[in-house]
């Protein structure tokens, strides 16, 4: 079998793309045992951050030069910033489990370094 790389037609094949989709699904798992008080807080924040990241790659995918790609990807990138801190300010008020903070840091750390490559490759 030959090692061929899939062409990519569509944000929905991008790898960066699907781990963010990981990361959604990830976030809105470990905020629905959130405080009652918090829906409208630190759980809403940190589902929209989540939110932000593959959508931001699917708008500047769809984009049609790579300079705006790579400023939709650096809103991504935030976002994965913003997420990281949410992750950690859970932890500290102990929302979060120190295993749900490190699983969710790690694929953040992940989706940004994966993102970080593309952005250069752009270039």
């Amino acid at each position: 079998m030959k090692n061929e790389k899939k062409k990519i037609k569509n944000f929905r094949d991008l790898e960066i793309w699907k781990k963010g989709m990981e990361i959604v699904k990830d976030t809105y798992g470990v905020t629905k045992s959130f405080p009652r008080q918090e829906i409208f807080g630190l759980r809403s924040q940190m589902q929209r951050s989540a939110i932000s990241i593959p959508s931001n790659i699917a708008e500047g995918f769809n984009r049609f030069h790579n300079k705006e790609y790579q400023h939709f990807l650096y809103i991504a990138l935030g976002s994965c910033a913003e997420l990281e801190t949410q992750t950690e300010i859970a932890a500290e008020l102990e929302y979060l489990g120190p295993d749900a903070k490190v699983a969710l840091l790690e694929k953040l750390d992940h989706e940004s370094r994966m993102i970080r490559n593309l952005v250069k490759r752009l270039d």
